[in-house]
């Protein structure tokens, strides 16, 4: 069990990589962790209803589960592959461990993704992001927005464009990562 919470925790820290990079530039003051208002808080909660953003949310966690142990599979796979000095066996040794390893992820991810505090907790965390952004009024003319046909439609999209965004992040990351890892192994 170990082994799996190190590699989630692995995979978690390079897909959060880019709003990390984001915390470090933009560090967090005593003044912003304040609670909003609540005007505020109630402006952002009728913004995520009008996002459906439970269903988006729940949806996303969901693709998450059922895709996460394959992308660990192909990093893992790309970092053996590129690892010098190992001969075809050691690294079909290599890959047989990793497959074996990964077999449990699957349904500890379902497990973790379809917990329903889950969602709760993010939009618990979510309210006092948009607040610290956005006026009530700013974030109620965006709950408009997204009554729209417009609106709707970028809401119904949203997901398909993460997805797809998810797949060239990949692309885009994932040789990077693993060239990462040799550099490491090599030091």
């Amino acid at each position: 069990m170990k082994k799996i919470a190190a590699v989630l925790c692995f995979a978690f820290s390079v897909a959060g990589a880019p709003a990390l990079a984001q915390t470090a530039a933009a560090p967090a003051t005593a003044a912003s962790q304040a609670a909003p208002d609540p005007a505020a808080a109630q402006a952002v909660r009728d913004l995520l209803d009008s996002m459906n953003y439970r269903k988006l949310v729940g949806d996303a966690f969901s693709r998450m589960a059922e895709q996460m142990p394959q992308m660990m599979r192909s990093s893992a796979e790309a970092t053996v592959r590129k690892t010098p000095n190992l001969s075809e066996a050691e690294r079909a040794k290599r890959m047989a461990d990793i497959d074996k390893r990964l077999a449990s992820v699957g349904p500890v991810m379902t497990q973790l993704f379809n917990d329903p505090t889950l969602v709760e907790d993010m939009v618990a965390e979510i309210v006092p992001l948009y607040a610290r952004h956005f006026t009530a009024d700013e974030m109620r003319q965006l709950a408009a927005f997204y009554r729209t046909p417009v609106g709707a439609k970028a809401l119904e999209k949203m997901p398909q464009l993460m997805g797809e965004g998810m797949k060239i992040g990949q692309k885009v990351v994932e040789p990077r990562v693993a060239q990462l890892m040799l550099d490491l192994q090599a030091k």
